[in-house]
C-alpha cells in the first residue's frame, strides 16, 4: 500500500526539480551576452525534452535495473535492459527501495536529475558551440557519464557496493558536470569577446531564486519519503546556501570594496551544490561549516580560474565542479549514523576508511568526467565542427544558428 503522504511529497519534489532546468535557463540566459541568450536557454530546454525521451527508452533501465550484489547488472557500471521503455512497470508497482511510493514516481524524480545534469555543463561554453555538436554531446554524455555514475552510486552498482554515499548528487551531478565543463573549456578554447557582460542581472536573480526553491525538492526529496532525515536535509540545504552566500559577499566586499549581486547569487549556488551530497547524512551544526567552505573554496576556485585565463564563461567548474568535490569530501568528514542510520560515520566520528572512500570516489569521478569529455569532444569534432566560426560567434549564436533575437532592439 502506498504511503499517500510520501507519494504526494515526492510528486511535489519531482515538480520542483523539473523547475530547476527552466530556472537554469533563466540563470544562464541572464549571464550570457544579449546576442547569446536564446542559444543557451534553448540548450537547457532541449535537455528537458531529449533527456526525457532517452530516460523513457533506456536510461532508467541502464541506471536502476539489476545490481552488482546479485550479478544482474553489467560489471557494476550499468544496469541491464529489463526495463527499456519502462517494460513491466505498472501504475501499481511499488518502488522496491522503500515500498512507500509508486515506482512511477521514482522514475519521474530520477529523470529530472538526468535532465538537469548535462544542462549544467552548457554555461561553460556559452556562445561557442554549434547546436549539432551540442546535441551529439548531450546524447553521448548521458550514456557514458551520467548513466554509469548514476548506476554505480544510486543503482546498486560498483561504488554503492564499495560503500560510497552521495545523498543527492555531489558525485553523480555536480562533480561530473563541473569537470566535464572544464574539459569542454580546454577543448573549445576562449571566446573571441571574453569581456561580454551579463545582459540581465534581474533575470539571473529570478533564475537563482527558482534554483534555490527547486533545490529543496532536489535534496529533501532524495530521502524518497517523509521523515526526520527529510526535514534535516531540507534545513541543511537552506543553512548551507545562506552561509555560502554571506561568505562570498564578505570576501568580495573586502577584496573589491563592493558587495555585488551576481557575487552573492553565485555564492548561494555554490552552497547549494556543496551541501547536496551531505544534506541527509550530516548534522545541522555541520551545515554552516559546509556553507563557509563552499563560499570560500568556490570563490577561490573562480579567482584561480580567472588568473589562469580558463574561459569557463559562467563558472560551472568553480561552482559545481569544486562544490561537488568539496561537498563529497566534507560528507566523508561529517557523516553521522546518528543523523541517518542508513549512512555511515565520517572522519569526525571515527571512520577514516569511509572518508578515504569518499575522497577516492569523487577524485576518480572528476578525472573520468574530464578525460572522457575531452576525448568525446575530439571525436565529435571529427564528425561535425564543435566550435562555431569566428563570424558566427561575433554575430551571436541566437541569429547565426537559430535565426532569432531575444529583444527587439528597435522597440522602445
Amino acid at each position: 500500500m502506498f504511503d499517500s503522504g510520501s507519494t504526494g511529497f515526492m510528486l511535489v519534489c519531482t515538480s520542483l526539480v523539473m523547475l530547476m532546468t527552466p530556472a537554469l535557463a533563466f540563470f544562464y540566459g541572464g549571464l550570457a551576452s544579449k546576442r547569446n541568450i536564446l542559444g543557451i536557454m534553448l540548450q537547457s530546454f532541449v535537455s528537458l525534452g531529449w533527456s526525457t525521451l532517452l530516460w523513457f527508452i533506456v536510461g532508467y533501465s541502464l541506471c536502476f535495473s539489476g545490481n552488482m550484489a546479485s550479478g544482474t547488472d553489467f560489471l557494476g557500471v550499468f544496469g541491464n535492459f529489463d526495463k527499456i521503455f519502462l517494460a513491466g512497470v505498472t501504475p501499481d508497482a511499488m518502488f522496491a527501495g522503500n515500498n512507500n511510493i509508486p515506482e512511477y514516481v521514482f522514475i519521474a524524480f530520477q529523470m529530472m536529475f538526468s535532465i538537469l545534469t548535462p544542462a549544467l555543463i552548457t554555461g561553460a561554453f556559452v556562445n561557442r558551440v554549434s547546436f549539432k555538436a551540442y546535441f551529439i554531446f548531450l546524447t553521448v554524455w548521458q550514456f557514458l557519464v551520467y548513466y554509469p555514475f548514476c548506476h554505480m552510486v544510486w543503482g546498486g552498482g560498483l561504488l554503492a557496493q564499495w560503500g560510497v554515499l552521495d545523498f543527492a548528487g555531489g558525485i553523480v551531478v555536480h562533480a561530473t558536470a563541473g569537470f566535464a565543463a572544464l574539459a569542454s573549456v580546454f577543448f573549445v578554447g576562449a571566446r573571441v569577446d571574453k569581456n561580454s557582460m551579463p545582459n540581465s542581472i534581474p533575470l539571473v536573480t529570478i533564475g537563482t531564486g527558482l534554483l534555490w526553491f527547486g533545490w529543496y525538492g532536489f535534496n529533501a526529496g532524495s530521502e524518497l519519503k517523509v521523515d526526520g532525515v527529510t526535514a534535516n536535509a531540507f534545513l541543511n540545504t537552506d543553512v548551507a546556501a545562506s552561509f555560502a552566500l554571506f561568505t562570498w559577499m564578505v570576501i568580495e566586499w573586502i577584496r573589491h570594496r563592493t558587495p555585488k549581486l551576481v557575487g552573492i547569487l553565485t555564492g548561494s549556488i555554490a552552497g547549494l551544490a556543496t551541501i547536496t551530497p551531505c544534506a541527509g547524512f550530516v548534522p545541522l551544526w555541520a551545515a554552516p561549516i559546509v556553507g563557509i567552505v563552499a563560499g570560500g573554496g568556490c570563490y577561490l576556485a573562480v579567482e584561480w580560474k580567472n588568473k589562469r585565463k580558463w574561459d569557463d564563461a559562467l563558472d560551472v567548474w568553480g561552482v559545481h565542479g569544486i562544490g561537488g568535490l568539496l561537498g563529497t569530501i566534507l560528507l566523508g568528514v561529517f557523516a553521522s549514523k546518528a543523523v541517518n542510520p542508513a549512512g555511515s560515520d565520517g572522519l569526525m566520528f571515527g571512520d577514516a576508511v569511509f572518508f578515504g572512500k569518499e575522497v577516492v570516489a569523487v577524485v576518480a569521478s572528476c578525472v573520468y568526467a574530464f578525460v572522457f569529455t575531452y576525448i568525446m569532444l575530439w571525436i565529435i569534432n571529427k564528425i561535425t565542427p564543435v566550435r562555431v566560426s569566428e563570424q558566427d560567434e561575433l554575430i551571436g549564436i541566437d541569429m547565426a544558428i537559430h535565426g532569432e533575437k531575444a529583444y527587439d532592439e528597435g522597440a522602445l
